[in-house]
């Protein structure tokens, strides 16, 4: 049963990918337009990433479960793993090196898809079974497209500084790579963070019906963050028909 729970998580987070995300990888927006997507990430997520795994800590999962959030959470904070720092702070940071006011980013509208999203985020962290909330903030939430080829092995660990120096932030829209510390942070925690949220659900799901509820959560957070990056595309002017151009 966790080869076949693991298998269904996998092929949603397959599909974790947006349409307007080349977007994000070349030159062409605006400071306007990158402050729009920035607060949407941080006013729905990233600020109150720590709260939303303190809420399925304090669901009461075993003994077992507990230690890997605790750490989670602590380097979110705390940045007690990495510069001491929380990580809504570097993520500020590097907005900072953008040349974005961080008020622009801190405050204003949210499209109501994020808002959507947002109360998902809220409705599943906050909620028994904790295993549920678990899957969706620590593996869909953190996790990528690439969660199948990290589980494989085959998915190349790039140097940080290489990976810093090739960001389309510090590329094409001026960010010094000293301003990306939020990268590093990740790319020293991550790996640890991964395993622990895959072996901590795949460990604790009950085999019946609680494979099905995980999963179905899981496809929920997916479609809705379809949705919220749908709406932040169009907060940002992005047209759908053009983006490839």
């Amino acid at each position: 049963m966790v080869g076949d729970l693991r298998e269904r998580i996998l092929s949603i987070m397959d599909q974790k990918d947006h349409w307007a995300w080349p977007c994000f990888t070349r030159p062409g927006l605006t400071k306007s337009q990158l402050a729009v997507h920035f607060r949407h990430e941080f006013l729905t997520y990233v600020r109150d990433f720590p709260v939303l795994l303190a809420r399925v800590l304090g669901q009461g999962p075993p003994a077992e479960a507990r230690a890997p959030l605790a750490r989670n959470i602590d380097e979110e904070e705390t940045g007690h793993y990495s510069f001491g720092v929380s990580h809504p702070e570097l993520f500020l940071q590097m907005i900072d090196g953008l040349g974005i006011a961080r008020l622009d980013v801190t405050a204003g509208a949210l499209e109501p898809e994020a808002l959507h999203y947002r109360a998902l985020l809220d409705r599943y962290s906050g909620s028994a079974p904790w295993f549920v909330g678990a899957a969706v903030v620590t593996i869909f939430v953190e996790g990528s497209m690439h969660e199948r080829r990290e589980f494989e092995g085959t998915r190349r660990a790039e140097p940080v500084d290489d990976l810093i120096v090739r960001h389309p932030m510090v590329c094409f829209y001026g960010c010094p790579p000293d301003a990306m510390r939020l990268t590093r942070a990740h790319q020293a925690v991550e790996g640890d963070h991964r395993r622990d949220a895959w072996e901590t659900v795949l460990r604790h799901v009950p085999d019946g019906a609680a494979v099905d509820a995980v999963v179905d959560a899981v496809a929920e957070a997916h479609r809705g963050w379809l949705a919220y990056r749908d709406g932040v595309a169009r907060a940002m002017g992005l047209p759908r028909g053009k983006v490839g151009v």
